[in-house]
């Protein structure tokens, strides 16, 4: 079983001792506000500087997760899913490390080749990790209880915050090479984002994927004003607010399915305070019974059938599906606290589900560094 080596075994032990020494160092943080300062001029200076940055960064982020990764509790770091994510961990420390120092132009294009592929790698992180759970909750069968996963919760949400930051960077510095920037764009920040255009859009890629699964969707309106923008990254806000309307979309879709009522449309208002821009998503899908609330926000837990299950493919499991491994939410949440925003769920039992998202708009709060 030469997959299910520890990585002492498989590994020599000068990569280990390097990852050992990275992962101890300590991490810089970022602000939205100073990734829009510095990626304003985008001078042959600043992407030196940016890569300069990155290529002492990186390995030190990466390194942690691998460390992580090696000894995770119920036996989930000998999962063949678990193993092949922390190989491409490994890997990217490997690349990272082996990267000589970035001293002008031609080493700094170099090193924005081989961190675009790193962020190739690892695409299907996500997805492969929710396998890795799924192996280990089908071992445990009926004995799993939540409280006592609280450690792998506990991990999952440091590294998928930590992955979140680090494609966020590769990105931010991949994005600001583009010769053709759309406008009021800082690579991957809008800085005059309409959170009531990027609500309509998810909420269109939602309707789609309720179309597509149950032959109609419920409307969604949308209460705002479309003329009113702030910094922010747009590919965020999509995936957050695509995952909250998809929710709303299953739960009255499903509620509704037999009945001769026309199903109420899912309400989507946005605000514009000053500390926060707020979204709230609202549905009359009948609501989540108070016991099961703690548990949305865990990763070893879906009302859905597990998609991994029919489909343990993963070259193709990172296709969206309507519902799934659980994710959306605590992934989502993630996101909104990545630039010190938050996700709240309230519910009323028997009506619907209020989602409060909460955007910091000052932009200054930084990253949170697991």
């Amino acid at each position: 079983m030469a997959a299910k080596k520890k990585l002492t075994e498989s590994m020599s032990k000068g990569l280990i001792d390097e990852v050992q020494r990275w992962g101890c160092m300590k991490q810089k943080g970022v602000s939205l506000k100073y990734m829009m300062e510095f990626g304003s001029r985008p001078s042959e200076r600043n992407l030196l500087l940016s890569a300069q940055f990155l290529h002492n960064e990186l390995p030190i982020r990466i390194a942690r997760r691998a460390i992580e990764l090696e000894c995770l509790p119920y036996g989930l770091s000998e999962k063949l899913a678990v193993l092949k994510v922390r190989d491409w961990y490994l890997d990217s420390f490997r690349d990272l490390r082996s990267f000589p120092d970035i001293k002008d132009r031609k080493d700094e294009e170099e090193f924005t080749q081989m961190i675009k592929a790193i962020k190739v790698r690892h695409n299907n992180v996500v997805p492969t990790m929710a396998l890795g759970v799924q192996q280990l909750k089908k071992g445990l069968g009926r004995k799993i209880v939540y409280e006592d996963l609280d450690e792998i919760h506990q991990f999952l949400d440091r590294f998928y915050m930590s992955r979140i930051g680090i494609r966020m960077l590769i990105g931010q510095h991949v994005e600001l090479h583009n010769p053709n920037p759309r406008p009021h764009r800082i690579g991957y920040i809008h800085t005059k984002m309409s959170p009531v255009e990027v609500a309509h859009n998810a909420s269109e890629d939602a309707r789609a994927i309720c179309m597509r699964e149950y032959g109609s969707a419920p409307d969604v309106n949308i209460y705002g004003y479309p003329n009113f923008t702030f910094p922010y990254v747009p590919t965020h806000l999509h995936l957050m607010v695509f995952e909250l309307v998809k929710n709303s979309l299953r739960a009255v879709q499903e509620r509704y399915m037999d009945s001769d009522k026309l199903p109420p449309p899912v309400r989507i208002v946005v605000s514009d305070g000053v500390e926060d821009v707020a979204i709230k998503v609202s549905d009359e899908g009948g609501g989540i019974p108070r016991s099961g609330l703690p548990k949305i926000f865990t990763y070893l837990y879906s009302t859905a059938k597990n998609p991994l299950d029919e489909n343990a493919d993963l070259g193709t499991a990172d296709m969206v599906t309507m519902a799934g491994y659980g994710y959306g939410l605590p992934i989502s949440r993630l996101y909104a606290r990545y630039f010190g925003g938050d996700l709240q769920i309230i519910s009323m039992e028997g009506y619907g589900t209020d989602a409060y998202l909460h955007l910091s708009r000052l932009g200054d709060s930084q990253e949170p560094l697991p």
